[in-house]
């Protein structure tokens, strides 16, 4: 079981924290570890609304919407992470820092994106 400690982890919150301040302060330059997520914003809001319909983008939650494009990221452009891993990362940031129903719906809507894009965990 992996620790709350571990170097991936952490650095997956520093980002997903550095996302969610971004979206409060477009008009800053973003951080190098958010830049390239922010280089391709359109494309992962695209994806997140494909597989979350029922929510349009601009109101789901912004903690959500963080980890949710941390995941879209790591799963369709990163490529470096297993796609099983990057959704047990976003499900596990959403119940350290969202809310009740935060988890399940951040798995249902990765799940969705991968089963849209047709990747195999």
């Amino acid at each position: 079981m992996k620790k709350k400690s571990d170097p991936r982890h952490l650095r997956r919150v520093n980002i997903m924290q550095d996302l969610f301040s971004w979206q409060f302060r477009r008009d800053r330059k973003p951080t190098s570890k958010i830049r390239e997520i922010v280089s391709h914003l359109s494309e992962i809001d695209k994806l997140i609304a494909k597989s979350a319909p029922d929510r349009p983008v601009n109101q789901i939650n912004k903690v959500d919407l963080s980890i949710l494009r941390l995941g879209v990221f790591e799963i369709i452009l990163d490529r470096g992470v297993p796609p099983k891993v990057a959704i047990d990362e976003a499900v596990e940031l959403g119940k350290e820092y969202g809310s009740d129903s935060s988890a399940s719906f951040i798995n249902g809507a990765l799940g969705k994106l991968l089963e849209i894009k047709g990747i195999k965990t």
